[in-house]
């Protein structure tokens, strides 16, 4: 089912923690409480909006929605059911904490519409988790992780790159347990440093020293790749832009289009791969066409794929082909047609 969301900001109401990076306000930009009148005028309006609704969840984000006072939670849930199924949408989607999991919610959860549930598990490696005060440990994540699969619901997981006390070593074995726990869906978030946050005072102090934005890049680019190869759909890569987020952060891994830098990588070292069939041939300047719909992808952002070939003297001119469907065709190289 293609990714689709109609989204429920539902900020801080259940957590019961202050974890060292949060500052939910800014965000989702909002520090409203939702009613369940809010949900049904929300889904309303995006019924009669949205192209294909059968495809498309809605989705309580923001905070641990599991860890919401109980009344509050199926007052929720009961304004969106209403929505769910006969031509309507296709279910319900939440995020929570893996340590508020359990038998008994998931039963509610099932009988209410709920279809896919996500997990912050944020890292795997239980220092980390502590150093950040997530207040679970990786087990929690295990657990919670098998119990939803169980249960037949679709399991999402949440990670986020560059935490204070993680190297790029710890995020690459914190990839790696996550993706053993075979997920549906994977969401990378490189870390944002805000304002009003421990993580934002243990940055001003100079005890947090992130690793650098290409290092960054370089990791969520490589996570990108391997998902993708295991069937795991990464179904957002950084956070979205946002006016809230750019005014309040320190520091950090923020771009507003963090994904297509990573996937513009991609299609340079495709790009790469593809120039070098010649072997000893010295390539000075090559045509190449790609899927059309590819085609921004393989220009990289701000065009930096072109860039980077011009800095290292082949001049590179990529053009779309609709029918095309492999990811990168040579057509001409130094002047001459490539069969």
């Amino acid at each position: 089912m293609p990714h689709s969301n109609i989204s429920v900001f539902v900020p801080n109401v259940g957590c019961p923690h202050t974890c060292a990076f949060c500052n939910q306000r800014t965000i989702t930009g909002t520090e409203k409480i939702p009613r369940g009148d809010d949900v049904r005028e929300i889904c309303a309006k995006a019924l009669h909006e949205v192209k294909s609704p059968e495809d498309t969840e809605i989705a309580f984000f923001g905070g641990s929605f599991t860890a919401i006072p109980r009344k509050y939670m199926l007052e929720l849930l009961s304004a969106a059911r209403e929505f769910v199924g006969e031509g309507r949408f296709a279910g319900i989607r939440l995020s929570t904490r893996p340590d508020y999991i359990d038998g008994e919610v998931l039963e509610i959860l099932k009988s209410n519409g709920v279809t896919s549930i996500e997990l912050g598990a944020q890292s795997m490696c239980d220092d980390v988790l502590c150093a950040n005060e997530r207040g679970h440990t990786s087990a929690d994540v295990e657990n919670a992780a098998e119990l939803i699969k169980l249960y037949g619901f679709e399991l999402g997981l949440q990670m986020m790159i560059g935490l204070y006390k993680s190297t790029p070593a710890r995020e690459r074995e914190s990839f790696e347990k996550i993706c053993g726990l075979v997920p549906d869906t994977l969401r990378l978030y490189p870390v944002v440093i805000l304002e009003d946050t421990k993580l934002g005072e243990l940055y001003k102090s100079g005890e947090y020293k992130p690793f650098d934005f290409e290092t960054a890049v370089e990791l969520c680019f490589e996570f990108l790749i391997s998902a993708e190869e295991k069937g795991i759909r990464v179904i957002k890569l950084g956070l979205h832009a946002s006016e809230f987020v750019e005014e309040k952060m320190l520091g950090g891994f923020y771009h507003p289009a963090f994904r297509e830098l990573c996937e513009g990588k991609i299609y340079r070292n495709s790009i790469e791969n593809v120039l070098a069939f010649g072997g000893n041939l010295k390539v000075t300047s090559a045509v190449l066409s790609v899927p059309a719909r590819s085609l921004s992808k393989a220009l990289g952002h701000k065009k930096s794929n072109v860039k980077y070939f011009a800095d290292r003297g082949v001049s590179v001119k990529i053009i779309p082909d609709k029918e095309q469907t492999q990811a990168v065709k040579i057509t001409e190289i130094n002047g001459t047609a490539v069969k």
